[in-house]
């Protein structure tokens, strides 16, 4: 499996107990959704590497128990510590209406209610205070902030971003 067809689910954390098992801290808003899986995969020395889950739960809100297969002793949960998590992008639950998930409206359009096109979104940076559209317009970098209130709709069928930006917003970058 590929990086690159997976998501970010979360991180094994800490050691549950000495017969093997491992507590993963869940990067999500719905650890339950996550409760029951029969496998993840764990990032080891760069290589996503399926591990088979005997059992799990919920443990604290966002952590969850988990007993791998064929691990049994603490060095076992040792090896695995402070590794990522993921799982393929299939199995991430539908959003609709104007939620989305970030790696989905890559390469969609930004339309302004009073611009009309503004360009084509290459990333998001999510690493500032407030995330961050990168949208491209020809060779210029426009970083629209992704404010709920800008937010009009986001078209699927047509790949579009439809926003209500602050005037003076984009022209900046022009």
């Amino acid at each position: 499996m590929r990086k690159e067809d997976c998501f970010y689910l979360g991180k094994i954390a800490k050691k549950f107990s000495f017969k093997g098992e491992v507590l993963a801290y869940l990067d999500t808003d719905e650890p339950e959704l996550y409760e029951n899986l029969e496998s993840v995969f764990v990032e080891c020395n760069k290589h996503l590497v399926p591990f088979f889950i005997e059992n799990s739960s919920l443990h604290k809100n966002d952590f969850l128990r988990i007993r791998f297969e064929d691990m049994t002793t603490e060095e076992d949960a040792d090896a695995i510590l402070g590794n990522d998590i993921y799982l393929p992008l299939k199995m991430l639950p539908k959003l609709t209406g104007n939620k989305f998930y970030f790696h989905e409206v890559i390469g969609f359009e930004v339309e302004d209610k009073r611009l009309g096109y503004v360009g084509e979104i290459q990333s998001i940076n999510d690493t500032t205070a407030q995330p961050l559209f990168e949208v491209l317009k020809g060779d210029t970098e426009i970083l629209i902030p992704m404010i709920d209130h800008f937010l009009v709709k986001i078209d699927r069928e047509n790949k579009k971003v439809i926003m209500d930006l602050p005037e003076g917003l984009i022209e900046m970058y022009l």
